[in-house]
């Protein structure tokens, strides 16, 4: 690999805006001892295999503000290849396994160690250990992430393992009777179906093995009332912050199978951590939620139809007066980026067979049309869509004020007016531009071109270029903003 390939390696990794799984920074000021590199070496490279990534980086002479500081890290007197043969022998087995570069930075020396993704079905341990990452630190990997990469090999269904200990007589009368009631509004299972036996139901769900009628992983999260019997994490977290992170004002834990958590989280969204504003039309009194419910609700739902529940890991919903952060530990599958999460897409599940059972009875959309539904709800909030970030997981921000939320791309005032006058008028013109703000066409050109993180252009050029809302193609024509 070039140097000019490994600053570009380097540039991108500094760009993020907090570690992930597959990034790992360390000043390193000193001797790093061989033990942790190990245990790094075998958590990046497993989590490298489940983000369907094709390697990872551990980095030194990088702090945790992600400015280059330099290292004085020295493995030994044999130098970094006698160290890469070694973490190899002892690692895998393989001393091809791992590559070790060198930078020497105006800001001091940096190491850069690549490590490949494990080999489908075969995860990697270290010292007879297996290592995994969770919130940007090092963790002893789950047996449910263990199971996962091993069926990989086979491009086995994580979540349509059996589960020999559960009981189809243990799982939840409420949580089966809110499937059936559902499914019947769908319309998307058959009325015998749902008249039939929970042992049918649940085979015609493909949730219970067909011979054994043992139950599957899925059926267990989707029915079972203590499904973290048997999957660690499988809950919701929700917290109400007054300002900064450390403000905790409240919190609640929502627990229960999955069909009980889906209303039980809305309700609570709705009722208790939702500040409603109020308005008036006329004389009538009016409240309007802060966060358009429609698009909590496809972000809740999208949040339990594609985490990563090996992780062991909750939902987290984070709730502050001026935004709501919806979490979870799920990674997005190839070709689907944060850049173009909003375009229209596939569905790819990550659990395929509780996203079945999520569309089956109505929860959820087949299509990849979930984000297209909160695209269409924001912008009847009058509001921008959510901003998406890949931080150890999927991770939607909602803003009340488009002010805020514009902000973190941009400083110049006038970009917002422009922004405004669109999501009300839903297009906007250079000539537009220059009575709104009062300034010269080279200006309001100049502004438009700026705007391109929220605008595009229709036309090429002269009078009848217009531009619109880059999500406008997205939403129905029909759309209109009152």
């Amino acid at each position: 690999m070039t140097e000019k390939d490994l600053d570009k390696i380097l540039s991108d990794a500094l760009a993020l805006q907090a570690e992930n799984e597959i990034v790992e920074f360390k000043e390193a000021k000193n001797n790093y001892s061989f033990s942790e590199i190990g245990q790094y070496f075998s958590a990046l490279s497993n989590e490298a295999n489940l983000k369907g990534k094709p390697y990872a980086w551990l980095i030194f002479g990088v702090n945790d503000n992600h400015k280059i500081v330099g290292t004085k890290y020295r493995p030994d007197r044999k130098g970094l290849d006698s160290l890469k043969k070694e973490l190899a022998e002892r690692v895998t087995n393989k001393t091809s396994f791992i590559e070790i570069y060198e930078l020497q930075k105006s800001e001091g020396r940096v190491i850069m160690f690549q490590i490949p993704a494990a080999p489908k079905g075969i995860p990697i341990e270290f010292n007879g250990f297996f290592y995994g990452r969770t919130n940007e630190s090092l963790v002893g990997l789950s047996i449910e992430k263990i199971d996962r990469i091993r069926n990989q090999v086979q491009n086995k269904d994580w979540s349509a393992e059996i589960i020999p200990n559960a009981k189809i007589e243990d799982l939840s009368l409420i949580a089966l009777q809110r499937f059936r009631n559902e499914a019947a509004k769908s319309g998307r299972v058959d009325e015998d179906v749902l008249n039939d036996t929970t042992e049918h139901l649940l085979q015609d769900l493909q949730l219970a093995d067909e011979v054994s009628g043992k139950l599957k992983r899925a059926a267990v999260l989707l029915f079972h009332p203590k499904p973290e019997k048997f999957v660690e994490g499988a809950y919701v977290k929700i917290g109400f912050f007054q300002g900064d992170d450390d403000e905790l004002a409240f919190q609640d834990v929502v627990q229960g199978s999955l069909m009980e958590q889906i209303d039980k989280t809305m309700d609570l969204l709705e009722t208790k951590y939702t500040v409603f504003a109020i308005f008036y039309e006329g004389t009538s009194r009016r409240e309007k939620p802060a966060f358009p419910i429609s698009a909590m609700r496809e972000s809740l739902m999208n949040a339990i139809a594609h985490k990563d529940y090996a992780s062991g890991v909750p939902i987290q919903i984070s709730v502050y007066p001026d935004r709501i952060v919806f979490w979870n530990p799920g990674h997005l599958p190839q070709p689907i980026t944060v850049d173009n999460i909003f375009q229209k897409h596939p569905s790819i599940p990550h659990n395929p067979c509780i996203a079945n059972a999520l569309f089956r009875c109505g929860d959820i959309e087949a299509w990849g049309r979930g984000f297209r539904k909160i695209v269409r709800s924001v912008l009847e909030h009058k509001q921008l869509p959510p901003t998406v970030k890949n931080i150890g997981g999927l991770m939607l921000t909602y803003y009340t004020d488009k002010h805020t939320q514009m902000k973190e791309s941009s400083t110049d005032e006038r970009i917002l007016q422009i922004v405004e006058y669109v999501i009300t008028n839903k297009s906007i013109t250079n000539s537009d531009v220059q009575k709104i703000l009062n300034t010269s066409r080279q200006t309001a050109t100049r502004l438009l071109g700026e705007a391109t993180p929220w605008l595009t252009k229709q036309g090429e050029r002269g009078k009848g270029t217009t531009y619109v809302l880059k999500w406008a193609n997205l939403i129905d024509s029909q759309l209109t903003h009152n």
